[in-house]
């Protein structure tokens, strides 16, 4: 065993050689480590061309096994291990990154490049697994979650848009009033005039 892998067997943390590994994507270190990122679940090889991870995210494995039993997913980009991941896992580690991060800028070309993939095919592969297209279950998630706060806060319908990722309260309220049929406004006056029926 050489002192890299040596290395590697004994801490998650990364050297600079494979640091240097990863970002300028070097296949001569494919069979050597692989590396998975935390903030997406995805681990890769050395040689993947996806973009370089920040380095506190990265956790470095000595095969692919280790990582799997980590609960990382394969790339489906570079396929680490040498099999293709099922669609039906790709796009679930989609939904899983868009249900922690809906209130931040999410564009197909973002959630590409988190999936390790092309926006063409994340979009159609999406749509095919999920019968709605990302941008669609995005604003789903948004909007879900706007009800709740509309429900359980007394915060401004301005405030609540900034918190789902919409800052723009007019794009938000045409959104909501487009998904759920009425105004934000007039879903918080309904549940509270609801609430104060069932109080009677």
């Amino acid at each position: 065993m050489n002192q890299t892998m040596a290395y590697i067997t004994e801490s998650p943390h990364i050297t600079t050689e494979q640091w240097q590994a990863i970002v300028t994507n070097d296949s001569s270190y494919d069979g050597e480590f692989w590396y998975a990122v935390r903030t997406t679940g995805i681990f890769c090889r050395p040689s993947c061309k996806s973009k370089a991870p920040k380095p506190q995210n990265v956790t470095i494995f000595a095969d692919p096994n280790q990582a799997l039993n980590a609960q990382y997913r394969p790339c489906k980009r570079c396929k680490p291990t040498g099999e293709r991941l099922p669609d039906h896992d790709w796009i679930a580690i989609i939904t899983q990154y868009i249900d922690q991060h809906y209130n931040e800028s999410l564009t197909l070309d973002r959630l590409a490049e988190i999936a390790h993939g092309s926006p063409y095919h994340l979009h159609r592969t999406f749509k095919k697994v999920m019968s709605i297209t990302p941008v669609e279950y995005i604003q789903h998630q948004r909007i879900d979650r706007a009800c709740q706060e509309l429900i359980n806060t007394d915060q401004s319908i301005t405030t609540i848009g900034l918190n789902i990722g919409i800052p723009n309260t007019s794009y938000f309220v045409t959104l909501f009033k487009k998904k759920i049929g009425i105004t934000p406004a007039q879903y918080r006056k309904q549940h509270d005039a609801d609430q104060s029926i069932k109080g009677e």
